[in-house]
């Protein structure tokens, strides 16, 4: 049995602050059902993602996984995994960690593991019950993780075995899509910095404070500030637009060519216009 103990953080950002705030909570037992939508069921969202096996968005929570429906949002397999460090690596095939839903015998930390089924089922990687990564980016066959126990960022080149680069306290990262040494990170103090080919990383000058970011293009890379205004480069973080902000500190981002979603303290939003308009996502108010 796994012992009456749990943790999990969320990271969010006060206006008045740049900061990220964790916080921790326990349970005995996935509380009592209730409809898969909004705050009482995804409970604090650590991350969002894309499927290319559908275009689906699935949101990573406290609570569970979470598939976006035509009636809403469901939990995917009745499991209640608190799941961090959410990332869509292919179509149906995602990495995470965080800690399991409290019905299963497992170590209180997941360490890295995977799914290749959208979420039915997962499988052990790498250091479970030793880390808990609170961030993960892939950069072609690297993955970047963020070990929030250790305060320490890794790689791995075979997602088995890890190589550790840096103690900082990370927020987010992400990798240059043309080069995989190439590393933006924040931290909570909301800086930007730039991490190349394993050296020390360097604060990106002029940049916003930002929390969270996402580089899914060489020319689109997005940053959510801690007050929830949103910021875009074209040019690799040298220069940055404000666009229209969202509403509430920001809990996660993901971003598309098609599409850009954050979610925040009020909710899930969607942009379909690289930014200029932001929409609720259905339910999730």
């Amino acid at each position: 049995m796994l012992i009456n103990t749990c943790s999990s953080r969320r990271r969010t950002a006060a206006a008045f602050a740049i900061a990220v705030v964790s916080l921790s909570g326990c349970s005995t037992a996935p509380p009592a059902p209730t409809s898969p939508v909004g705050e009482q069921s995804f409970g604090h969202i650590h991350g969002l993602g894309i499927d290319p096996a559908d275009n689906g968005l699935y949101v990573a929570s406290h609570m569970g996984i979470f598939k976006q429906t035509r009636d809403g949002f469901e939990r995917v397999a009745d499991r209640w995994q608190d799941t961090m460090a959410f990332t869509v690596v292919g179509p149906d095939h995602f990495l995470a960690s965080g800690h399991p839903d409290m019905r299963e015998d497992k170590p209180v930390h997941l360490g890295l593991i995977e799914s290749k089924d959208a979420a039915e089922t997962w499988e052990s990687l790498s250091l479970e019950g030793r880390a808990d990564f609170h961030a993960l980016e892939p950069a072609g066959e690297r993955l970047y993780g963020y070990d929030s126990q250790t305060q320490t960022l890794m790689v791995t080149s075979d997602r088995r075995e890890w190589q550790d680069l840096v103690q900082l306290p990370v927020v987010d990262l992400a990798a240059d899509p043309n080069d995989a040494g190439t590393l933006m990170i924040t931290d909570t103090s909301g800086r930007l910095m730039r991490m190349q080919a394993g050296r020390e990383p360097q604060l990106v000058a002029d940049a916003p404070r930002l929390v969270f970011i996402d580089w899914p293009e060489e020319d689109l890379l997005v940053g959510l500030a801690p007050e929830g205004s949103v910021h875009r480069s074209t040019d690799g973080g040298v220069s940055w637009q404000e666009l229209r902000p969202i509403e509430g500190p920001p809990v996660a981002l993901a971003v598309t060519t098609d599409r850009w979603y954050a979610a925040t303290e009020q909710g899930i939003y969607v942009s379909e216009d690289q930014g200029s308009t932001w929409t609720s996502v259905e339910g999730t108010q």
